[in-house]
C-alpha cells in the first residue's frame, strides 16, 4: 500500500483573471516526465495566466509516474477543473524521431522508432506522432498506454492533445526564428543531464537532437560535434540558452571558453504572456511555452 504524499510546486504563477470555475474557452498545457509535471493555462485570448512547477522527489521516481501524479492531481483547484477547451500534453520520454512527411506511413510508426532505438517497443508502450504540418515532418515518440489511460479518465470526453517535449520545443524555436534577423539560429535546450540541439537555417529546421552527458566536457563535445557538423563557425555563430541553465552554472563558463556568443534566450513573441511572468527568467520554461504555442 502506497502513502499518498503531499507535492508543493517550486514556482506558482497565478494571474487574479484566471477563474478555475470558467475554463470552457481556455486551454491547460501539461508537461510531464519520470520526474516532474509543469502546468501552463491560457485564456480565450491565448495569454498564459497561469504557471506550476512540480519536481518529483528521488523516492517517487522510482515509483510509475501515474501513481505519483494522483498526488499532484488531489483537490488541486486548476487541474481538477474543467471542461477545457483542449489539453495538451506534452510528453519528456525517452525515444523520438522526426520522419520527412513524404517518407512517412502511420503503419510503420513503431518501425521508425525500433530502427531509432535498436529495439522494439515494450508492450505497455506504442508510437505516437504529431504532425508539424508547416515544416513537413512528423514526429514519432514513445508513450505508455497508462499514462495515457490516466488522462482518459481524469479528463474524460475531453480533447487530449499528445505531442513531445521535442515537437514543443521544435515550435517555440520557430516562433523565435522568425522574429530573428540573423540566418542562422542555433538554441541550446538544457534539463538535468541532457541538452536539446536546435539549428535553424533560413528559417528552416536544419538540426535537431538531444544528447545526454554526465559531466561539463561530454557536454562541450557534443555542442561542438554538432555545429562543427553543420559547418558553422564557433567564433561568429549566436547561441541562445534555455531550460536549466543559469549565468553560475559550471556548464555556461566552460561552453563560454569556447562560444564567446552565447546569451540567454527570450521567451517566444508569439505568446502573450501576463504581467504576473514578470519575474520569471525568459529563458525557463520554453518547452512549456512552445505548448502554449501549437494552436490548431
Amino acid at each position: 500500500m502506497q502513502t499518498a504524499v503531499t507535492l508543493a510546486p517550486t514556482v506558482t504563477i497565478r494571474s487574479n483573471s484566471f477563474d478555475p470555475a470558467h475554463t470552457e474557452k481556455s486551454v491547460l498545457c501539461l508537461e510531464v516526465g519520470r520526474d516532474r509535471l509543469r502546468l501552463l493555462v491560457q485564456d480565450a485570448g491565448g495569454r498564459a495566466l497561469c504557471l506550476e512547477d512540480y519536481a518529483f522527489p528521488s523516492l517517487l521516481t522510482e515509483r510509475p509516474l501515474t501513481s505519483v501524479l494522483p498526488d499532484v492531481f488531489r483537490n488541486h483547484a486548476v487541474l481538477a477543473a474543467g471542461p477545457w477547451q483542449e489539453i495538451r500534453i506534452g510528453v519528456n520520454s525517452p525515444s523520438f524521431t522526426l520522419v520527412p512527411k513524404p517518407l512517412f506511413r502511420k503503419e510503420y510508426a513503431g518501425s521508425y522508432l525500433a530502427f531509432m532505438r535498436g529495439s522494439s517497443l515494450p508492450a505497455h508502450e506504442f508510437a505516437q506522432t504529431h504532425d508539424h504540418e508547416a515544416e513537413g515532418f512528423l514526429s514519432v515518440f514513445n508513450v505508455e498506454h497508462q499514462l495515457v489511460d490516466y488522462f482518459s479518465e481524469v479528463y474524460p470526453l475531453q480533447p487530449l492533445r499528445y505531442v513531445h517535449q521535442i515537437s514543443a520545443l521544435l515550435q517555440a524555436t520557430a516562433d523565435l526564428d522568425r522574429h530573428t534577423l540573423t540566418p542562422d539560429s542555433v538554441y541550446l535546450y538544457f534539463e538535468d543531464e541532457y541538452v536539446t540541439i536546435i539549428f535553424r537555417k533560413a528559417h528552416k529546421l536544419q538540426y535537431c537532437n538531444r544528447f545526454g552527458y554526465k559531466n561539463v566536457q561530454d557536454l562541450v563535445y557534443y555542442v561542438l560535434y554538432a555545429l562543427d557538423e553543420q559547418q558553422l563557425s564557433v567564433d561568429t555563430v549566436h547561441i541562445a540558452l534555455y531550460g536549466e541553465i543559469t549565468p553560475f552554472a559550471e556548464a555556461f563558463t566552460e561552453l563560454k571558453r569556447f562560444l564567446p556568443h552565447l546569451s540567454f534566450g527570450r521567451a517566444p513573441a508569439g505568446l502573450a504572456l501576463a504581467a504576473d511572468f514578470n519575474d520569471l527568467p525568459d529563458h525557463r520554461y520554453l518547452s512549456l511555452y512552445g505548448l502554449g504555442l501549437m494552436s490548431e
